[in-house]
Order: C-alpha cells, then sequence, then structure tokens
C-alpha cells in the first residue's frame, strides 16, 4: 500500500508509526479491546533527520514507505531509542541497514538492553546522557532520563525550539483510535487502564520524571502508544495524581465464585459499603477483562478479595488475580478477604501469605463452610461498615 496518513503535528514533525487495529493482547497478559499503535515520528531540521522509535514485528516496510514519503530514508542521520522493547525497537536493525550512516541514540543502558535483541554496528553508537543534545539545524533534541518508565534504559526525547516531548510508553494509551486527544472522549479512561498495566507499579518514577518536565511549557506530547495530546493538561493533571498515589473513596472487589457462597458474601459487602456512601466496582474474574481490574486499582482506596477453596489453596483465577494486584502495587490502604471452602479450607491462608509484605491494612477476613449463613453475613456486613469508617478517616 503506498497511501497512508502521515501527520505533520508540528513544522517537519511527522507521526510515521503504525496502527495495528487487530491485536488484541499485548504481552500475552494485556488485553487489548481496541487494539493498539506503535508511534514512530521523523524529525527533519535544516541539516539532518532523525527518527524517534520504530515499530513492532510486522510493521518494519510500512515504516519505511512513510519516512519515503516525507524524505529520503537511506540519507537519515539519527535513528533515537528512547526504550528497548520490540513493540518500539524492533526495526533497529532494519533502518540502520537501510540507512547507512545513520547513527544509533540512546543511553548507556539503552545501548546493552538493545544489544539484548540486536546486533549493532559499534563504531555507530552514539552514547548520550542527561542534558546531552542534537543539533538538527533549527530543531535541537534535549535527552531526559526516565528510568524505569517502565524499563531500566528509557529516557524522553524533547525538542525545545517546538515544545514537543516524544515521552515513549509514558503517558501512553492502547488503542488504534484517533490521532490526537480530541478525537476520543473516552481516552482519560483508557490511558488510566494504560497507567494501572504498566506504569503503577513505577509511580515514585513517575513522579520523579513530572519534576523534570514540569517547567518545559510542553505543547504537544507525543507517546509511543496511542493519540498524540495537542492538549498536553488533559494527561499531565491525571498523572500528577496517579503518580502521587491519591484514592478515592471506591472499593474495588475482586472474586470468583464456583457455587455461588463466594458471590453472595461479596454482594453482601457490595452493598453494605454502597449504603454507607462508597463508591463500589466490581469484577467477576471468571468473566472480566483484567485491564478494567487494573484501571480501578489507580485510586481505589480498598481492595476486597472473594475466593472459594480449590484443592487446599485459592482458586486459581483468585491466585493470578491477587498476585497481580500485588504486582502492580496500588495505593490502595486497605483489603479484606473473604471466601468459602466444602470439604477443606486453605484459601485465607494462601491469601494472607501473598498480602502480607503489601502495605494494605487487612480490615478483616471471613472463611465459611458450604453456603453463608444469616450469621455469617451479618459479620460480612459489619467488616463493610468497618471499612467504610476507616476509608473517610
Amino acid at each position: 500500500m503506498e497511501t497512508y496518513n502521515i501527520p505533520e503535528i508540528t513544522r517537519n514533525v511527522f507521526a510515521v508509526g503504525s496502527k495495528d487495529w487487530n491485536r488484541r493482547i499485548f504481552d500475552s497478559l494485556i488485553p487489548l479491546p481496541e487494539g493498539t499503535s506503535y508511534n514512530a515520528y521523523l524529525l527533519k531540521g535544516e541539516r539532518k533527520t532523525a527518527l524517534v522509535d520504530t515499530v513492532n514485528p510486522g510493521f518494519e516496510e510500512e515504516l519505511e514507505t512513510k519516512i519515503n514519503m516525507v524524505s529520503d530514508l537511506e540519507k537519515l542521520d539519527y535513528l533515537i531509542m528512547n526504550h528497548a522493547e520490540p513493540d518500539h525497537a524492533n526495526a533497529i536493525r532494519f533502518i540502520l541497514e537501510k540507512a547507512p550512516e545513520a547513527l544509533f541514540v540512546t543511553t548507556e543502558k539503552g545501548v546493552k538492553m538493545a544489544k539484548l535483541y540486536h546486533e549493532l554496528p559499534e563504531a555507530r553508537i552514539k552514547v548520550v546522557a542527561e542534558g546531552d543534545s542534537l543539533d538538527l539545524g533549527g530543531k535541537t533534541l534535549h535527552f531526559i532520563e526516565a528510568p524505569w518508565l517502565h524499563w531500566p534504559e528509557t529516557m524522553f526525547t524533547y525538542i525545545p525550539d517546538d515544545k514537543v516531548l516524544f515521552s515513549c510508553d509514558f503517558f501512553g494509551a492502547h488503542t488504534a483510535q484517533g490521532v490526537y486527544d480530541e478525537d476520543i472522549e473516552e481516552l482519560v479512561s483508557l490511558a488510566k487502564r494504560y497507567y494501572g498495566e504498566i506504569m503503577m507499579p513505577f509511580a515514585k518514577m513517575g513522579a520523579r520524571a513530572l519534576e523534570k518536565i514540569k517547567d518545559f511549557g510542553i505543547e504537544i506530547i507525543a507517546p509511543s502508544h496511542g493519540p498524540i495530546y495537542k492538549n498536553p493538561k488533559r494527561i499531565l493533571d491525571p498523572y500528577e495524581k496517579w503518580t502521587q498515589g491519591k484514592t478515592e473513596n471506591k472499593a474495588l472487589i475482586v472474586y470468583v465464585s464456583m457455587w455461588g457462597s463466594t458471590r453472595e458474601m461479596v454482594r453482601t459487602i457490595a452493598e453494605t459499603l454502597l449504603k454507607e456512601g462508597v463508591d463500589v466496582r466490581m469484577y467477576d474474574l471468571a468473566a472480566s477483562d483484567i485491564g478494567d481490574v487494573a484501571r480501578e486499582l489507580v485510586d481505589s482506596r480498598a481492595v476486597v478479595f472473594g475466593t472459594p477453596t480449590v484443592l487446599g489453596g485459592m482458586h486459581p483465577l483468585a491466585l493470578y488475580g491477587t498476585y497481580l494486584v500485588k504486582a502492580l502495587n496500588p495505593p490502595a490502604k486497605y483489603g479484606v478477604v473473604l471466601g468459602s471452602f466444602g470439604w477443606g479450607g486453605g484459601a485465607l491462608k494462601q491469601a494472607g501469605e501473598l498480602l502480607g509484605p503489601s502495605k494494605m491494612e487487612i480490615m478483616g477476613t471471613l472463611q465459611v463452610q458450604g453456603r453463608a449463613s444469616k450469621e455469617d453475613l451479618k459479620k460480612v456486613e459489619e467488616i463493610g461498615r468497618e471499612l467504610a469508617r476507616k476509608m473517610k478517616t
């Protein structure tokens, strides 16, 4: 195909990446209900040209065609790698072979990470660090180290002349829809889901990155997934809140139920919390998109776990969900564990072992044999009222 939309996001800065409309899973973990994009950007100065990031496997020829529609790939001067993950860096060798004079530009850590995936020509590597710059002629590129967003080598590239920040995964969203933030009404929700899945474990590093760029006067944010922000405040304000771990009076309930007993318990606590004025979001892990759970974790103040016992431990889906919550390191302050068993318990013990090292204060646990009795459900209500009281203080 020779016909492509190549947005010029500001003077001589072109979006040359790819949209993956049909991709539905990322890292064999993250659902992609709206596909995703692999954004790359061609920068044309008066004397030099640079490409910021590349594309996922399978999109190399599209990238080549797009670059050649606005420039000459063979004469590319710099290939800048903000992040070594293959969805952004897969085409490094492809581009370097097509552009024989281009220098590969990244941090020292970036070189080490890139070499895990590619054989790099040593003579064509240019290592940059915090504060270094490249002059393209009328466009000066500044490099900002942004470690652990979300790999150790990540950096940002910034053009102060145009006030454009290329932030790689930071500020991203998994969607193939739209070109600019104004095109998608629900973009912040998509970005929140992405933050929960990818960036939440690195909230402190995210806050440091925001501090670094706060005085840049940024007018455009160009991430490597999802739409480009013409209104940076639309994403900067939520990111400031999320990276600071600010929570709402909201409880997230995640559960699995085999024969209805655990379901009855979590519904009881949900109704109790609602009656006490707590916002409740509830997901059955047997039928829910784990990305929705990640999104709600970003600002939930409490998490309620519900699990039956299976062969002496948690139900496998509940075990997976609980492990994921722990790994994502959400800002939730309080937790509750509810469960049931038939001929043998063990789920609560395993849940306690998993959640013990977390920063959540466990406000209550209850495990019942068989169906929950009226007395059991009254205990659940008591736990719910105490949780609601604690959440409001």
